[in-house]
């Protein structure tokens, strides 16, 4: 019996070890085309957000941290700024900034997101790159009809509204999905709060 349970403890073992190695050479094989995936998936988010831009450019000396600090003085400190890039024209000319968001304000979890700012200050829009909401409410934060409130405005911060829209900052929230409304909305203020330390020279 014992020469048995030895028998089957070491097919167990060896059953483990081989699947251990299968699964390491799983990973190491698709482990490239998920990258590669992933950087495309937000170069087109960037397009998205900056469709007159050519070119995007790494903005020098940008550190997450010193960008969080930036956020909680604001009072955003559910709200990171996980990349910033200049948005250049086929000249080599600065059109503006886009910035990758992530806000944990959300329903499901984070949400993060590409947002593009002109020179000027006008927030082109925001392209979502990964949400977890609730299916029919939440995620429609990622149809058009929402996300073209915030598109082409101008403004000092957004704010949300149940009861319908009457100035130019007012967003019409998401029905039944306040939540998810607030994250949106959170993310993008904090976008324009970092953009502005960019703009005023302050610290990256």
């Amino acid at each position: 019996m014992n020469t048995k349970i030895m028998k089957d403890a070491a097919m167990l073992t060896i059953i483990t070890l081989i699947a251990g190695l299968l699964l390491g050479l799983v990973y190491e094989v698709t482990k490239n085309p998920i990258k590669v995936q992933q950087a495309l998936t937000k170069q087109k988010s960037f397009q998205a957000v900056f469709q007159d831009a050519t070119e995007f450019n790494k903005l020098d000396n940008f550190h997450k941290e010193n960008a969080m600090q930036i956020l909680s003085q604001a009072g955003y400190e559910q709200e990171s700024i996980d990349e910033a890039v200049q948005a250049l024209d086929a000249n080599g000319t600065i059109l503006g900034y886009v910035m990758q968001v992530t806000t944990s304000e959300g329903y499901g979890g984070d949400i993060t997101f590409s947002m593009g700012i002109r020179l000027d200050g006008t927030v082109n829009g925001y392209e979502i790159l990964r949400i977890s909401e609730t299916a029919g409410l939440g995620m429609k934060a990622k149809d058009a009809s929402f996300k073209d409130q915030y598109a082409n405005k101008n403004v000092d911060s957004f704010a949300y509204t149940k009861t319908g829209a009457t100035a130019e900052n007012e967003i019409d929230a998401i029905s039944g999905a306040t939540i998810t409304t607030n994250a949106i909305t959170n993310g993008v203020n904090a976008g324009i709060v970092y953009f502005n330390s960019i703009a005023k020279g302050g610290s990256k």
